[in-house]
């Protein structure tokens, strides 16, 4: 791979080549990424989806989007530290071509804000809860009418795979989605695979996958532009990663990591003594201690050792990534950044308290349960619905049901997995609020 054309501003539906040292700088492309995502209505319904503590209406807890905000600005710092290591390195990429470190810091702040676009209500358990409608539930009976590799999408719903969609998707009028450049793309392409064959390698590309059938002509269109690096054979589609894509990982491990931390101790479901414990690994060789010890509240303390292990952990996901920087161009870095990071068993330590005090925590379980049971009954209901009305067996309540359908999703689709995915993709862009709103309809408890 080569940084020349990883760095591509290409949109979709452009018929000519969008050359960097012609672009406005007041008004680069990869910064009108960041903008179109962030008007999106997709990223605006972050706000009211759960990051960890679902239907949590406390102040310490992150949503989606306070999440993915935050994940954008560790993202943009980490691509302006790479994007300065890189053009020094390779100097043409200025002089003969104007790209700027900046730039880096815009592609990788954009793919940032977007990396969570596509994940559905209520948390990871929004995703199995599609997932298992289909694999044991009552969406098992479209099985033998659809192929293996739109079986699998179906079963294995991913956030990814539709936030690909989100940022792509056409639809009347509306060619390409938000039509974002190519290299934004890339970098949010954590996972360039489709859901077969399902973890055929340790390669951290293969742990999940980008996109489903439905996409996979464009997503090839976008990886074979920037010449990725094919990893399959035969049938099969698979690509080694986008460079950037290793920073958007970075940023988004490093944010979770601490900062679900910070909101457990927040809440109070992990001690302070804890947090003291496992950050001061981290922040050792910053930590101001008459500063610390100047600071009179828990939260104050908290937020402390956070911004300094922060910014620990993005200096040394940029070393890592520097110092393999060719191995990964060559497609042959199969790791997360932060896996090979000096702080990489501190950071699991972090892990394994939040899960143990914040991720499996009664309040969390009592949600989850909660968001499965809303996801899969309008799941069945709409699905139901709107097979129905292609079949031209459609009930009264059927027709009453798809008149709660938004505008933009009455679509006439002829093909059995895209009716399917579609109804997917809607119930996906609900926010918890608007999920649970929708469920208390349908079960005929709505309070006026």
């Amino acid at each position: 791979m080569n940084w020349e054309q990883l760095l591509s501003l290409k949109r979709q539906g452009d018929t000519s080549k969008r050359l960097r040292i012609e672009q406005d700088d007041t008004r680069l492309g990869f910064e009108v990424d960041y903008d179109r995502i962030i008007f999106s209505a997709a990223f605006r319904s972050l706000q009211d989806k759960t990051q960890v503590i679902p239907l949590s209406k406390t102040d310490f807890v992150h949503t989606r989007l306070t999440h993915s905000l935050e994940v954008s600005v560790v993202g943009r710092s980490l691509g302006r530290l790479v994007g300065k290591k890189i053009i020094e390195k390779y100097p043409h990429l200025q002089e003969v071509h104007g790209y700027q470190m900046n730039d880096f810091g815009a592609i990788v702040a954009a793919a940032s804000l977007a990396h969570d676009i596509g994940n559905p209500p209520f948390g990871h358990s929004g995703e199995k809860a599609i997932g298992e409608y289909f694999s044991i539930g009552k969406g098992k009976k479209y099985k033998e009418q659809l192929s293996s590799k739109e079986w699998q999408d179906l079963i294995d719903f991913e956030g990814n795979a539709n936030g690909f969609t989100v940022l792509t998707g056409s639809r009347p009028g509306i060619e390409g989605g938000l039509r974002i450049s190519y290299a934004t793309l890339g970098a949010f392409m954590k996972y360039p695979k489709e859901s077969l064959p399902k973890k055929p390698t340790r390669n951290i590309a293969d742990k999940k996958y980008g996109f489903f059938q439905i996409d996979k002509p464009f997503f090839q269109e976008v990886a074979d532009d920037m010449g990725l690096i094919p990893n399959k054979t035969g049938n099969d589609i698979g690509y080694e990663r986008h460079p950037l894509a290793y920073l958007v990982e970075a940023a988004d491990d490093i944010c979770y990591t601490i900062i679900d931390f910070e909101d457990g101790i927040n809440l109070g479901l992990v001690s302070e003594d804890f947090a003291l414990e496992y950050l001061i690994k981290l922040v050792k060789d910053s930590i101001d201690t008459s500063k610390y010890k100047s600071l009179e509240t828990k939260e104050d303390r908290i937020s402390y050792l956070r911004a300094l292990a922060i910014g620990s952990l993005i200096s040394d996901a940029v070393k890592v990534f520097t110092e393999n920087e060719e191995a990964i161009l060559a497609g042959k870095f199969p790791f997360a950044l932060m896996d090979k990071s000096k702080y990489k068993a501190q950071m699991d330590d972090i892990i394994k308290i939040s899960v143990n005090n914040i991720y499996q925590s009664r309040e969390v379980v009592e949600k989850e349960i909660v968001g499965y049971q809303i996801i899969q009954t309008l799941l069945d209901t709409f699905i139901t619905a709107y097979d129905n009305k292609y079949n031209d067996n459609a009930s009264n309540y059927d027709a009453l049901i798809l008149k709660l359908l938004p505008e933009k999703h009455h679509l006439e689709k002829e093909n059995l997995y895209e009716r399917l995915l579609h109804i997917c993709h809607y119930i996906s862009l609900l926010t918890d609020g608007n999920a649970l709103e929708l469920f208390e309809t349908i079960k005929g408890r709505k309070k006026e």
